[in-house]
C-alpha cells in the first residue's frame, strides 16, 4: 500500500516546490532585477514625495489640468475598487451616461467630434491613459484656465504622447499624470 502511495505523494511535493515556491520567487527574483520600476508599482514621484502610479488613474477635477477617462469606479478612481460597469453597447444605462458626458463636454465649448474614450470608462476604470485625441480636445480648457498659449499646452501634449506599441498595437496615448505633473513645470 506505501509503495502505491509513494510515487503521488513525491509527485505532489515536487510539483509544489517547483511551481508553488521556486517559480514564483524566480518570476519575483527576474522583476525585482530586470524591471524594478515596474515592481515597485511604477511609483511617480514629485519633489522627494510619491504622487501617483503611472499605472493607475487618478481624478483631476480642476479646469486647469488634462481630465482623465470617466472612472466606473465608486468614488472616482477608487485604486481599491476597480471595476467596470459591465454594460453593454444597447444598455440604456450606458447610452443616457455617454449623452449626458456628451452634453456636458458640449456645454464646456467642446465642438465636432468627440473621441469615444472621452465619454466611456475603461474595463479597469482607473485607466491612467488617454487617447491623444482626447488630451487635445482639452487642450483649450486647460490652456484657458492656466493663461497659457494653446500652441504651448498642444507641444506639451505632443512631447507627452507615446505611440503605438511595437509600433502597431494600441494607439497614440498620453499618461494624465505625467503630462499633468509637466504642466505644472511649465508655470513655476
Amino acid at each position: 500500500m506505501l509503495s502505491r502511495l509513494r510515487p503521488p505523494a513525491v509527485m505532489l511535493l515536487a510539483f509544489t516546490l517547483i511551481t508553488g515556491i521556486a517559480y514564483p520567487l524566480a518570476v519575483t527574483g527576474f522583476a525585482w532585477i530586470m524591471l524594478h520600476e515596474a515592481a515597485l508599482g511604477s511609483l511617480v514621484e514629485k519633489d522627494g514625495r510619491i504622487v501617483g502610479s503611472s499605472l493607475i488613474g487618478q481624478a483631476f477635477t480642476s479646469a486647469s489640468y488634462f481630465q482623465p477617462r470617466p472612472s466606473a469606479t465608486e468614488p472616482p478612481y477608487n485604486g481599491a475598487a476597480s471595476t467596470g460597469s459591465n454594460l453593454g453597447p444597447t444598455n440604456g444605462k450606458l447610452v443616457d451616461r455617454v449623452r449626458t458626458a456628451v452634453a456636458s463636454l458640449k456645454q464646456q465649448g467642446i465642438e465636432g467630434v468627440i473621441p469615444v474614450d472621452a465619454v466611456t470608462t475603461s474595463a479597469s476604470g482607473l485607466d491612467p491613459d488617454i487617447s491623444a485625441d482626447a488630451a487635445v480636445l482639452q487642450v483649450p480648457r486647460v490652456a484657458k484656465a492656466r493663461n497659457l498659449p494653446q500652441d504651448e499646452v498642444l507641444e506639451l501634449v505632443r512631447a507627452h504622447t507615446a505611440g503605438r506599441t511595437l509600433g502597431f498595437l494600441g494607439e497614440p496615448r498620453v499618461n494624465v499624470l505625467t503630462l499633468n505633473l509637466a504642466l505644472d513645470e511649465v508655470q513655476r
